[in-house]
């Protein structure tokens, strides 16, 4: 993990970003903590990006938000991507919490959550954060010993019937 470093993405990253995506919507993955990286390619995503770092001009509904990927600095490669959400609305208090995750298909079971998870919390408690509350779908394994090994504290469950998922929700001290 010594070659790996969280960044906030930038034009640098733009194949980097375009090829994350693709690998993600071809693997039919969730993009979680991927922001709107779904729905744009990452000249747009850049944009909407620092648009949401600030509560001014952070699109209605949503909240602000810090984007970090994980970049393999060895070769460039980034191996994931999450975000850090700097407060609630009602849907993130119940289903979302403060951070989300993804690792790309290729560099799973490597680690790379946890090391982004862990590396996320020293930025979580410099905002104020006492504590995160990280959600993951019930049945998602590895996602629910990512976040137990990084302190998290089962909550419950909650179902959210947009996605019609039962989330288990889990607070870790930052």
């Amino acid at each position: 993990m010594d070659c790996l470093r969280l960044v906030v993405p930038d034009a640098s990253l733009t194949d980097e970003i375009n090829a994350y995506r693709k690998a993600m919507l071809d693997a039919g993955s969730s993009m979680d903590g991927c922001g709107s990286l779904c729905r744009h390619e990452a000249d747009v995503w850049l944009i909407v990006n620092d648009l949401m770092t600030r509560e001014e001009t952070c699109p209605e509904g949503w909240v602000p938000a810090t984007q970090y990927a994980a970049v393999r600095v060895c070769d460039g490669h980034i191996v994931g991507m999450i975000q850090l959400r700097h407060r609630f609305n009602d849907f993130l208090r119940e289903y979302g919490g403060h951070i989300g995750y993804s690792v790309h298909p290729d560099e799973r079971r490597k680690g790379y959550a946890h090391w982004m998870l862990s590396q996320v919390l020293p930025l979580a408690r410099a905002r104020g954060m006492e504590r995160v509350l990280v959600t993951c779908d019930a049945d998602n394994e590895a996602s629910r010993r990512t976040i137990l090994s990084c302190g998290g504290v089962f909550d419950r469950t909650a179902y959210e019937p947009g996605e019609q998922v039962t989330l288990e929700r889990y607070w870790i001290k930052t």
